[in-house]
Order: C-alpha cells, then sequence, then structure tokens
C-alpha cells in the first residue's frame, strides 16, 4: 500500500465530509484542527502506523507546509478587515505585539526549564511557541457564529494581533537561535534580523499596493475575469512569499505586509469576494499540516519528559498570555470578559511549528525543540478546539455587552 496515496485519501475524505457539514462544526466542540489532529494519531505509529516519516522529511514537509499556510492565513487575516476599522486599533495591536508577545516568550520559556532543557533551548522554545497563531485564531473569530456572538472589536483585535505577530516574532527566534548557536558575531545577527523585518515590510507594502493598483485597473478595463479575480489574492501571496525568500527577507511579514497595502489600496467590493475564498481555502488547507502534526507526534519524548510535560502544557497555557492580557485590559478598552477571552484565544499552532521546524533549519537539531514545541501545539488544538464554541456561546449569553 502506497503511503502517500493513503494520505492523500484520509485527508481528502475528511476535508469533503467537513465541508459538508460545515456550517454545523462552527458550533461543536470540536475543530477542524482538532479533527485533523486525531486523524493524523490513527494513522501514525501510535495506532496504524500506515504513513512512516523519517526525521528528515518531517521537518521539510513541516517547514514548508506551514510557511505556505502562514503566507495564506496571514493574507486572510490581513484582508478580513476595513483597512480603516484596523488603523483606529494600531495602540492596542502595538501594546499586544510589543508588551504582551515578549511577555509569553519569557513566561513560556521559564516554563520549558521544567522539561529539563537548557536554558539556550528553552527560549528558543520559548519563542516558537509566543505568536498567536492565525490559523486557530481564525477558526474562533469566523463564520456566522463568531459573528453573531462576539463584537466586531474583540475580532478585529485577534485578527490584527494574529496576522501581524507571526512576522514580528522574527526577530525574537533569530536572536534565540543566534544565541542556541553562537556561530557567528552578534554584529552580522543583528544585520540580518534589520534586514529580515524590514526587508519584508518594505517588499510586502511595495508589492501589495502594486497589486492593489493592478486589480483597479484591470477591473476599470474590464481586463479581469470573475474567476481569476476571486483567488488573486492567494497568488498575490505566494508571488510574495517566493519574492521574500530569493532575496532573504521574512517571507511570512512581507505576505501580511502586501495584505495590508492591498487591503488599504482597493475597494472594499473588490476586497470581499476575495476574502470569502481566501477564509474558505485557508480553512481546508490547514488540515493536512494537523494530519501531518498527528502522524509524527514524539509520544516517546513526551513520556521522557515525565510529570514535567502536564506541568509545562498547564503553564504554558494559563500563564503565557492569559494574565497579562487581563492587566492590560484598560489599555485595550476591554472589559473583564472580553480580556478574559481575548487572553485565553491566543492559541499555538501552525506558526510555532513553522518556528520550531524553522529553528532547525537554521542549525538547531535537538529532537527536545520538536518534542517540546509539539507537546504545546497539541495541547493548545485540543484546549482551544474544545473551547472555542462553549466559549462563544458563554460571551454572548454575558452581559453588558462589549461597544
Amino acid at each position: 500500500m502506497n503511503s502517500l496515496h493513503l494520505a492523500y485519501a484520509a485527508i481528502g475524505v475528511l476535508s469533503v465530509l467537513l465541508a459538508l457539514f460545515s456550517n454545523r462544526t462552527r458550533s461543536l466542540p470540536l475543530s477542524e484542527p482538532l479533527l485533523a489532529l486525531l486523524l493524523g494519531v490513527v494513522l501514525g505509529p501510535l495506532v496504524l502506523d500506515l504513513v512512516p516519516l523519517p526525521v528528515p522529511e518531517r521537518e521539510s514537509l513541516l517547514l514548508e507546509g506551514s510557511r505556505l499556510l502562514l503566507a495564506a492565513s496571514v493574507m486572510t487575516a490581513a484582508l478580513r478587515f476595513p483597512f480603516s476599522s484596523l488603523r483606529s486599533l494600531l495602540p492596542q495591536f502595538a501594546l499586544l505585539l510589543c508588551v504582551v508577545m515578549p511577555l509569553a516568550a519569557a513566561v513560556t520559556s521559564a516554563s520549558a526549564l521544567m522539561l529539563g532543557l537548557p536554558l539556550a533551548l528553552a527560549v528558543v522554545v520559548g519563542v516558537c511557541l509566543c505568536p498567536t497563531d492565525p490559523v486557530l485564531a481564525s477558526s474562533v473569530v469566523t463564520g456566522e457564529p463568531a459573528e453573531r456572538a462576539l463584537p466586531g472589536r474583540l475580532r478585529r483585535l485577534l485578527t490584527g494581533e494574529s496576522g501581524a505577530n507571526d512576522g514580528l516574532a522574527l526577530p525574537l527566534v533569530g536572536v534565540a537561535v543566534a544565541v542556541a548557536l553562537p556561530l557567528t558575531g552578534p554584529g552580522d545577527a543583528a544585520g540580518r534580523l534589520v534586514w529580515e523585518v524590514l526587508g519584508g515590510v518594505a517588499l510586502g507594502a511595495l508589492m501589495g499596493a502594486a497589486a492593489g493598483k493592478a486589480m483597479e485597473a484591470a477591473t476599470r478595463e474590464r481586463e479581469l475575469e470573475q474567476g481569476p479575480s476571486l483567488v488573486f489574492t492567494l497568488l498575490l501571496a505566494v508571488a510574495v512569499l517566493g519574492a521574500a525568500r530569493l532575496i532573504g527577507v521574512g517571507g511570512v511579514l512581507a505576505v501580511f505586509s502586501a495584505g495590508l497595502a492591498y487591503n488599504w489600496t482597493v475597494r472594499e467590493s473588490e476586497r470581499t469576494p476575495q476574502q470569502n475564498i481566501d477564509e474558505a481555502v485557508n480553512r481546508y488547507l490547514a488540515l493536512p499540516v494537523f494530519v501531518l502534526l498527528g502522524i509524527v507526534l514524539p509520544w516517546q519524548e513526551w513520556v521522557g519528559f515525565g510529570p514535567a510535560a502536564l506541568a509545562f502544557v498547564f503553564a504554558v497555557l494559563l500563564l503565557r498570555r492569559l494574565p497579562w492580557v487581563m492587566l492590560c485590559r484598560r489599555p485595550l478598552g476591554l472589559r473583564p470578559r472580553g480580556s478574559a477571552f481575548l487572553g485565553w484565544f491566543g492559541p499555538m499552532g501552525v506558526s510555532a511549528l513553522f518556528y520550531a521546524a524553522h529553528s532547525a533549519h537554521e542549525g538547531v537539531h535537538d529532537p527536545r525543540l520538536f518534542a517540546a514545541v509539539s507537546l504545546a501545539v497539541t495541547a493548545s488544538v485540543v484546549a482551544h478546539g474544545v473551547t472555542s464554541s462553549p466559549f462563544r456561546k458563554l460571551y454572548a449569553r454575558a452581559e453588558p455587552t462589549d461597544s
């Protein structure tokens, strides 16, 4: 039996079933990524052992698969709301990105020490897990149930933060990897990080604005058919990602910058249909990544961590983000329940897997890195997948509502 073809069939059947019942799954306490993860566990060595994947293949698939998925996801996040509605939240985004995310990295790094990791490796684990994942966050804030239950401001905060921090976590990851692998001088590492961040922002802004102007011109001259226009932003995301990798800048950050520039340039009538297509693709494009994760989960390494693994999971889920968002609720303009919701739903997922694979590609080959990161991601997929629907309903029943 060809294991690759078996994986194709299993992922395809799951995707078809989830698509047929897509409206109902929004209200179930079982998210689509969680179901995909469970399918991977069944196909993996713990149950049926039908899809063997050696470590080199695993790292390559996770790196490139998560990179492409993140590009699509941050593009969708950038298009989800009109640019004017995001601009009014810039101080809140700055607080979440410049204060809450570094605190999350510090707390997670300290928690990773409980696993017996050396300090430098624990710091790499912490920065890989600090960004809020846009793929899992999207399942919380999109769809009819979320639009009914959650105020628009709360959804915009989580969307904008999850889209931006995946690219802006790059400097933290770069510094942590440089500390773990002191092969180059600090000046060289700092220069490369500055180039990756500033170059990514500039490249994305230029390509996004140019694409938006081109879209407006093609629409005005009636040169663009409806079909290609619907997937235009996905094609743009792939183009920006490839260009960013060619010149050595942050690809995910460049794609998010391109999405914001495109969003600012085009009319809402052009943005909305593309956003709907992007969200549908993003929703089902994530399934193969989580099936892959379920297949390659390092069960033996988790057992090797001992009881400290549970302590690490609870510390990361409860202390990584929730207390800091609640402490910042007044500057964020949220009531206690709004800050509790935003603090809890800072899931770890594809972005963490990407940065772990990126760190391994850069030379951090300690298997405990993937073991710790995958443990936290799996716990997040389960915890946030099970609680997303009940917590939305609980939020909707609470009074008074947030503005």
